[in-house]
């Protein structure tokens, strides 16, 4: 497993557009080895925001989007067409203005699809696909003040699963029904991201990156296979030990 590395950026407005320059060298350097690159998005306010400035860069066509496998981390078990999936959100922000092959974006059932409200069944399901499936190159991860990431939540039953994906209920942030990959699933990819931005979150980025247990920290066990890199504003940086130090205002530095 890789060890953490730190990148801080001015502001969130700046830490979204690097990491949208990031994900378009990553996604072109695996895509010109002549392998089709799979990648987990993430929702929230700054994944969102990637997506988006990728939609609005000039070399957001660099990318042969017709070669990319699309996952997600997690999804909330609501309705396809409610604003809170992070498939909507995804697709507005840039899937919709991309040619991508629709066999290659594997979205989580929501509520009212083929498996209606049994969440169980959605999840085996993804968590068949995911198994067929070669390793994620890139798990793209946001994370909550108390550190969660996908819907992993401190001390909950899915933090301690190792099953690939579990369906989640009684969730402390609504909705409470949801579905995610597990820190072992997270675990297989080759690099993991965690993109976050706010005070908010500086307690939680210092106890994970200093070392706090997963089960109180998810996002501390949200490890990569070759990188970790931990995407991050100068807010939610913080209470970091000599944070200035990691700062970075340019995409291709660290």
């Amino acid at each position: 497993m890789s060890h953490p590395e730190v990148i801080v950026h001015a502001t969130a407005d700046l830490l979204a557009a690097t990491t949208a320059a990031r994900l378009v060298t990553t996604l072109v350097d695996i895509q010109s080895t002549g392998r089709i690159p799979a990648v987990a998005l993430t929702g929230g306010g700054v994944g969102t925001k990637v997506l988006v400035n990728m939609n609005n860069s000039s070399a957001r066509d660099a990318v042969d989007w017709s070669r990319v496998e699309i996952y997600w981390g997690d999804e909330r078990f609501v309705p396809a067409d409610d604003p809170d999936r992070n498939e909507k959100q995804a697709r507005e922000a840039l899937l919709d203005h991309v040619p991508v092959d629709p066999a290659r974006v594997h979205a989580m059932a929501p509520s009212d699809g083929e498996f209606g409200d049994d969440v169980d069944a959605a999840a085996g399901a993804y968590a068949a696909l995911v198994e067929s499936a070669d390793p994620l190159d890139l798990v793209m991860l946001g994370m909550g003040d108390e550190g969660h990431v996908a819907s992993i939540f401190p001390d909950s039953p899915a933090v301690y699963d190792t099953r690939s994906v579990v369906p989640v209920r009684d969730c402390p942030k609504p909705p409470p029904t949801r579905v995610s990959l597990t820190l072992p699933t997270i675990r297989q990819a080759s690099q993991v991201w965690i993109i976050t931005a706010a005070a908010s979150k500086a307690g939680a980025v210092a106890a994970a990156l200093g070392g706090a247990q997963e089960a109180d920290v998810p996002a501390a066990g949200a490890v990569g296979r070759s990188r970790t890199l931990w995407l991050l504003d100068r807010l939610s940086a913080s209470e970091l030990p000599a944070a200035g130090s990691a700062a970075s205002d340019g995409p291709g530095q660290s």
